[in-house]
């Protein structure tokens, strides 16, 4: 701007000098629109994450053996949190704070004296296809809900910004005591054993780059064993062989990074199938996944 300007003759210079503050303006300005349009203020090294939580509920899975029909349990609650304080946010940004979860392992088995087992899999993770499977709610990708899980915040932002953000996640399924491919109603029901496993992220989203920091990973499992005797009166069937206290989540000390497929569809319970594996005979599908 200089050079070109100190080329004009001297009278253009006095006559076109008008001309310079608006020109010098304007490149500030689109200067500034530049800097906060395509490069983010936001870093790991200026989001304060503190008051990290993850735990589970010291009580044992409780069994219902109120119907007829089937057997349900519910297991005791997995809870994470954190408070979040995030610095000014520019303008024309929104950023997204929360939880995203994935189940990286699922054994689910439902035995039926020696005639079989009814198994609820994960075919992907079964065949060592994906290394993890979402666990969203299945309307929030990539976040498990958008309540209380996560926290939106759109720019521009004069100040920091503090927030806790929370989620919890628990089983409580039924089991069918006759035999899920037979049309009696006769309880045949004997064992049922259940092992998954799951890792969470604490992450903030640029929704409009799509740049993802990850802030805290943890990792949890539950499990659950319960033997039953069919022949029991209704109320009475049932009891819990373990464990009484499940094992404490692990807040790791390091990030882990998320798998492609914990970000987007599908999530677990529109992958899992309902597997019927007789002792003897050709295992068949007896719910398909969505």
């Amino acid at each position: 701007l200089f050079l070109l300007f100190s080329f004009l003759p001297s009278r253009s210079r006095s006559a076109h000098a008008h001309l310079l503050v608006p020109l010098k303006r304007t490149l500030y300005v689109m200067g500034c629109i530049q800097s906060i349009a395509c490069k983010s203020r936001i870093k790991r090294d200026n989001i304060v994450v503190y008051d990290v939580s993850a735990t589970i509920d010291q009580c044992p899975t409780l069994i219902e053996e109120n119907s007829p029909i089937v057997l349900r349990y519910k297991t005791p609650y997995f809870k994470a949190s954190a408070r979040v304080v995030m610095p000014p946010i520019a303008r024309n940004e929104t950023w997204v704070v929360g939880w995203i979860q994935a189940c990286t392992q699922m054994e689910f088995y439902n035995t039926y004296g020696d005639i079989g087992m009814s198994s609820w899999e994960l075919p992907e993770l079964r065949d060592g296809v994906m290394k993890a499977i979402s666990d969203s709610d299945g309307l929030s990708y990539p976040w498990y809900g958008n309540t209380t899980e996560t926290v939106a915040l759109a720019g521009p932002t004069g100040k920091p910004s503090r927030f806790t953000v929370s989620m919890n996640d628990n089983f409580y399924p039924s089991v069918t005591w006759a035999v899920p491919v037979d049309e009696s109603n006769v309880p045949m029901l004997t064992h049922i054993a259940r092992d998954q496993s799951f890792t969470t992220w604490l992450v903030a989203l640029n929704t409009a780059t799509q740049e993802t920091i990850l802030l805290q990973t943890v990792k949890w499992r539950m499990r659950v064993e319960i033997a039953i005797d069919p022949n029991q009166p209704l109320g009475s069937r049932a009891r819990l062989v373990g464990p009484l206290h499940q094992d404490q989540p692990k807040v790791l000390t390091r990030m882990e990074p998320i798998p492609p497929n914990a970000l987007g569809k599908p999530n677990a319970n529109d992958a899992q199938v309902l597997m019927w594996r007789p002792l003897r005979g050709t295992p068949l599908i007896v719910i398909p996944s969505k």
